[in-house]
C-alpha cells in the first residue's frame, strides 16, 4: 500500500497546483455553482478511471469503455421512446447489465481465446460504435426524462451533486475491493501472471471479472453523462483514451502490478482540471489530444525509469496495490 501511494504522490501535487492555477486564472471558478459544475463534469471520467484501473493493474487494456458510454446514453433514450413510462431504476439496471455483458465478452475473448486485450477491446469499440450508428443513422432519437437525468445534473440538499456521491461510492467500492483477497490476486496477476497461476490464482476468472467491472463502470458513467449532457451519438467519444491517460497520470504502471485506485481517480480530476485551465487560457480544444499524448508518454517513461531503479536496488522489498 505504501509503495502504491508513493507512486501516486506526484498526481496529488499536480492536482493542487492545477486547482491553484484555476483560482488565479478565474477567481470566480470557486463560486458554488461553477465548482459544482466542474465536479459533475469530472465524475464520469473519475468512475471510468476506477474501472480502467482494475483492468490495467491486472495487465490488460479496455478500449471499449467510451463506446459503452455512447451506447448507454443512446439506448436509454431509445428505451424511453419505446416505453415512456419506464421507471428509471429499471432502465439504469438494464444499462449496468448491458455494460457487464460487454465486459464479460471482452474478458472471455481475451482470456480463453488468447486475443490481446488491446485488439479485443478495440474490436468491441468498433462493433459497438458501428451498432449505435446503424441503429440511429447517426442521429439518436428519443429523450431522457428528468428522473433519469437527476443523477447526472441534480443536487442533494440543493448543493451536493448526486454525481459526486456516485463517484465517491464507486471509488470506495473499488478501494474495498482492492484490499480484499481478490484485489491482491488482481495485482499479483498483473505483476507476474505465471507466478500467480502457480500460486493458485485463477487468472482467467480474475481478469474476466476485471473486464466485467470495467464495463459496469462505463455504464454507470453513461448514466451520469446522459444526465448533464443529454442525448448524443458522440457522448463517450474519446473517453477511453482519457481514462487511460488518467490512470497512467495517477502512477499506475501500464503492464500491471503496481498503482492505486485513489491515484487513478486523482489523475482523472487532474486531467479535467487541466483541460478546464487550458480552456480558460484560450488554448484550442483541438490540442487536448496532444496534451493527452504527452502525458501518457511522459508518465509511462517516468514510471518505467522508476521501476527499473527499484528492480536494481537490493533494498527494494516488493510492491503492493
Amino acid at each position: 500500500m505504501a509503495t502504491a501511494l508513493g507512486t501516486a504522490a506526484p498526481v496529488y501535487g499536480l492536482l493542487l497546483v492545477l486547482l491553484a492555477a484555476l483560482a488565479v486564472t478565474d477567481p470566480g471558478f470557486y463560486e458554488p455553482d461553477r465548482l459544482l459544475a466542474f465536479v459533475r463534469r469530472a465524475a464520469p471520467l473519475v468512475i471510468l478511471a476506477a474501472g480502467q484501473y482494475l483492468v490495467i493493474v491486472c495487465g490488460e487494456f479496455d478500449l471499449s469503455v467510451g463506446a459503452i458510454v455512447t451506447a448507454g446514453v443512446v439506448v436509454a433514450a431509445e428505451l424511453y421512446q419505446e416505453f415512456p413510462g419506464a421507471h428509471w431504476p429499471v432502465v439504469c439496471c438494464a444499462l449496468l447489465l448491458a455494460g457487464a455483458a460487454v465486459g464479460l465478452v471482452n474478458g472471455l475473448v481475451t482470456t480463453l481465446l488468447g486475443v490481446p486485450s488491446f485488439i479485443t477491446t478495440l474490436g468491441m469499440m468498433l462493433m459497438v460504435e458501428g451498432g449505435v450508428f446503424y441503429w440511429t443513422g447517426g442521429s439518436p432519437q428519443g429523450y431522457l426524462p428528468d428522473d433519469f437525468r437527476a443523477l447526472g445534473r441534480d443536487d442533494l440538499f440543493g448543493w451536493l451533486p448526486w454525481g459526486m456521491l456516485v463517484c465517491l461510492a464507486a471509488g470506495a467500492a473499488v478501494v474495498v475491493l482492492m484490499r480484499s483477497p481478490f484485489g491482491r490476486t488482481l495485482v499479483a496477476t498483473g505483476d507476474n501472471e505465471r507466478a500467480a497461476a502457480l500460486a493458485g490464482v485463477r487468472v482467467v476468472r480474475v481478469r474476466t471479472v476485471a473486464f466485467v467491472l470495467s464495463g459496469v463502470a462505463a455504464a454507470l458513467a453513461a448514466i451520469l453523462v446522459g444526465g448533464f449532457s443529454g442525448v448524443s451519438a458522440q457522448a463517450g467519444s474519446g473517453m477511453e483514451f482519457e481514462a487511460i491517460t488518467a490512470v497512467v497520470l495517477g502512477g499506475v504502471v501500464l503492464g500491471g502490478g503496481r498503482g492505486s485506485v485513489a491515484g487513478a481517480m486523482a489523475g482523472a480530476f487532474s486531467l479535467v482540471a487541466l483541460f478546464t485551465l487550458l480552456n480558460l487560457r484560450g488554448v484550442s480544444g483541438a490540442l487536448e489530444s496532444t496534451v493527452q499524448g504527452v502525458i501518457v508518454i511522459a508518465a509511462v517513461a517516468l514510471g518505467a525509469a522508476d521501476w527499473s531503479r527499484r528492480r536494481r536496488s537490493p533494498s527494494t522489498g516488493g510492491h503492493t496495490s
